[in-house]
């Protein structure tokens, strides 16, 4: 299992399990993500923030990071923090537990990059995802309604967030 950047050549298969995800997320919650501008995902490509597990050959999972996430985590973000956004499992890979290999490798990220806390957000009334994430060893801080603003994906609109962290 190695994580690595992303690169342009994996820009298809993203889109491809960003659709999947999609998908799934229609079949088993009350809300989903909605498509992810191409401009986006090509940004984060080239700035290195997307990032993929490979297994096998294949991209078994991806995720996104920044070092900033000011709109939802308001003076917090302040805190020298790696923020995970967006992480999608390959339906042929299900059941690999890639949530515990992304915290494992964010521990080594904030440390060669000086970093204090690894934190996430998801739909605050998601009451599963949320005890999943406490249970791979995430706090939960609260819950927030995010700013309506143009710098956030469209599913950010109207919702409540759990925010989540692990500090180091």
């Amino acid at each position: 299992m190695l994580v690595e950047n992303s690169t342009v050549k994996d820009f298809d298969k993203i889109v491809e399990l960003y659709d999947a995800a999609i998908a799934y997320q229609k079949t088993k919650f009350k809300r989903n993500w909605q498509r992810f501008d191409d401009e986006l995902i090509m940004k984060e490509i080239k700035e290195k923030r997307q990032w993929k597990i490979v297994m096998d050959g294949e991209v078994a999972c991806i995720f996104a990071t920044t070092l900033s996430d000011p709109h939802i985590w308001k003076e917090k973000n302040n805190d020298p923090s790696v923020y995970i956004h967006r992480i999608v499992t390959n339906p042929l890979f299900r059941g690999n537990h890639f949530m515990k290999h992304i915290i494992e490798w964010a521990r080594i990220y904030c440390r060669e990059n000086d970093l204090e806390n690894i934190r996430m957000d998801t739909w605050g009334d998601n009451e599963s995802l949320v005890s999943y994430y406490q249970q791979c060893g995430f706090e939960l801080l609260g819950i927030v309604t995010p700013e309506q603003t143009g710098e956030l994906p469209k599913h950010y609109s109207c919702i409540s967030l759990a925010l989540l962290e692990i500090k180091l």
